[in-house]
């Protein structure tokens, strides 16, 4: 059997926190930032973490 690869793109985008839980990045902070207002800017600087429904999904791209 070969090796299981880790997908290349959600090892780039996911970190494991210390608890098990995954921390992602907020879209939508890349470009077109003149329409939005400063506080939600600001929020979206933040690290969020994956939703339960998705844990699943994400740990299966990880390899976890």
């Amino acid at each position: 059997m070969p090796k299981v690869k880790t997908k290349s793109g959600a090892k780039k985008r996911f970190k494991l926190t210390g608890t098990g839980k995954i921390k992602r990045k907020h879209a939508f902070k890349s470009h077109i930032l003149t329409k939005k207002e400063t506080k939600q800017k600001r929020n979206l600087t933040n690290m969020g973490l994956v939703h339960k429904s998705d844990e699943d999904n994400v740990k299966h791209m990880l390899n976890i």
